[in-house]
């Protein structure tokens, strides 16, 4: 019998523990120059936010944008950038955490050395396929 049916509660479901997920200083020892890109992702099911450690080489960029949704962490690892924000540019080196906030426009470009940065920020939600007919409701004059 289980619980729902009047017998005995069966057991209590696990609570998620914390744990390693990366050594950033390993990861550091094998980006270099010749790996870019995200070199680390979260992953976890069930997380309530999303993590990267990304690797811009030396002079490289990521480009002007604008996040209007939302707000986000970036921790220097190694090396150094310029965040360049609208009004003027900041320097960011190893140790630097820097808040982005929802609506800001910015660009990051990379030091002589390269930077490797880690970013966190709320995950996103997953899209949803919908009938059309919930599309409609959406639009102007919609049901």
């Amino acid at each position: 019998m289980t619980a729902e049916h009047g017998g005995p509660p069966g057991p209590a479901p696990e609570a998620p523990l914390p744990r390693v997920l990366c050594d950033t200083a390993e990861l550091l020892a094998l980006g270099g120059d010749a790996r870019a890109g995200a070199l680390w992702r979260l992953a976890e099911a069930g997380r309530q936010l999303d993590a990267n450690v990304v690797r811009v080489p030396a002079g490289g960029r990521v480009g002007t944008h604008t996040e209007p949704d939302l707000d986000v962490l970036l921790l220097v690892l190694d090396g150094s950038a310029t965040l360049v924000r609208t009004d003027d540019e900041l320097v960011l080196r190893a140790g630097i955490l820097t808040w982005l906030p929802h609506g800001s426009t910015r660009a990051v470009v990379a030091g002589p050395g390269g930077v490797t940065y880690l970013t966190v920020h709320r995950r996103r939600p997953g899209m949803r396929v919908q009938p059309p007919e919930a599309a409609d409701r959406l639009r102007p004059g919609g049901a």
